[in-house]
């Protein structure tokens, strides 16, 4: 006993001391922005569903750093760059949180899991009661996406890199994961985690955006009676099921995505209770808590601190910002075809994070006029969003790949 180190006995410590200065300094970091995503998001500044357990799997997994076999540093988390069968077979044995990345994430069941999940939200009512609206919005807001590509390129990054950083223009978590997947799996981790990180930030970041760029007298216009057609379940579940059957047809490289999609929609419509409730409880909230405590497991120093992270930290806050300024732009631009009628916040809805923007651009209209409901024009926006970064995604993949 009189021989014990004391860097021996708290491992955690003697890595910390052990590694260069970059590391070191990285992995404090990214513990004390663990504790501020915690913070941030038990104060619903950010996404809680994913920030709360994405911060507390960030500061544990840098503090948890020992020394392995050969003296070399590593946790007892997960190891997401092991690419050999049989190492694999040992880890999975080893590593807590290896199963659930190798047989969820790097596969990208955890996206179609997430997706069957959001199907059973999502009313496409509000799609079909105002499509050209909606469609048109959602548009204008994969304008980050389109413009981020060429940018990354002139950064450097190849074509099949590139096209997996702009598809966080699109707002769409698994969306990110899926294609990054594909085509840039060497970067799926970095890409991944940024990608989501930026999506909780979406929910702290667009409101002053809003506030910005849009007068309080026209974040205020009530568009209350624009109620739209009313559209029946049986009509809901065609659209599914023919939009979904059309898009595998088209994509058929994404039609994991699309038919997890579009099943949730369809379980949604045919009133399978007991479906909508292992979906919408089980599966979605499932997927999600595992899915944020995965993230930050993932957010270990000595994996991100590459300089490529850096221009994708970059980019993927350019893509988010082009995409909610051209969500905006398309609703002044019907704002003005409306001659004043349409609230153009709904513009940001259009960036389909589901359904936290369209949350934002009701909160932020009832700010400016409390009488103010935007909500159906809004989510219609939100899931045609879904829809076509789902379409962008599938083409970059289908060119690229």
């Amino acid at each position: 006993m009189d021989g014990i180190n004391f860097l021996d006995l708290f491992q955690g410590i003697a890595t910390l001391a052990a590694s260069e200065p970059k590391i070191m300094f990285g992995r404090i970091f990214l513990m004390l922005l663990g504790f501020v995503l915690i913070y941030l998001g038990s104060r619903n500044i950010l996404e809680p569903l994913l920030m709360v357990p994405m911060g507390l799997g960030m500061s544990s997994v840098n503090a948890g750093v020992m020394f392995l076999e050969g003296n070399k540093a590593g946790t007892l988390f997960v190891d997401p760059l092991l690419s050999d069968p049989v190492g694999l077979v040992n880890v999975l044995q080893i590593n807590w949180l290896q199963p659930i990345y190798t047989l969820t994430f790097s596969n990208g069941l955890i996206a179609c899991l997430v997706f069957m999940g959001i199907g059973v939200l999502l009313d496409v009512g509000y799609v079909m009661a105002r499509p050209f609206q909606s469609i048109f919005i959602a548009l204008c807001a994969e304008l980050g996406t389109i413009v981020v590509f060429p940018i990354a390129i002139g950064l450097g990054l190849t074509e099949r890199e590139a096209a997996s950083v702009a598809t966080i223009g699109g707002a769409d978590g698994p969306m990110v994961l899926f294609t990054s997947l594909i085509l840039a799996k060497h970067l799926f981790v970095p890409i991944t985690v940024v990608g989501y990180l930026y999506l909780g930030l979406t929910y702290g970041a667009y409101p002053y955006l809003i506030k910005w760029l849009v007068p309080k007298h026209i974040r205020g216009i009530d568009m209350s009676a624009d109620r739209g057609p009313k559209i029946s379940r049986a009509q809901k579940l065609t659209f599914a099921v023919v939009a979904c059957t059309l898009l595998c047809l088209l994509f058929p490289v994404a039609a994991p995505l699309f038919f997890s999609l579009f099943l949730g929609v369809a379980v949604r419509e045919s009133g399978l209770d007991n479906f909508k409730k292992l979906l919408e409880d089980t599966f979605l909230y499932g997927a999600t808590f595992f899915l944020g405590l995965t993230l930050g497991i993932l957010c270990e120093a000595s994996t991100l601190l590459e300089p490529t992270v850096l221009k994708l930290l970059l980019l993927g806050m350019l893509a988010l910002l082009i995409s909610a300024l051209g969500g905006l732009l398309g609703g002044y631009a019907l704002y003005f075809l409306s001659g004043g009628k349409y609230n153009p916040v709904i513009g940001i809805a259009g960036v389909s994070c589901v359904p936290t923007t369209a949350k934002i651009v009701q909160k932020i209209a009832s700010e400016a006029n409390p009488g103010a409901i935007v909500l159906p024009q809004a989510l219609g926006a939100n899931i045609s969003g879904v829809i076509t970064s789902a379409i962008i995604a599938a083409t970059f993949i289908s060119l690229l790949r």
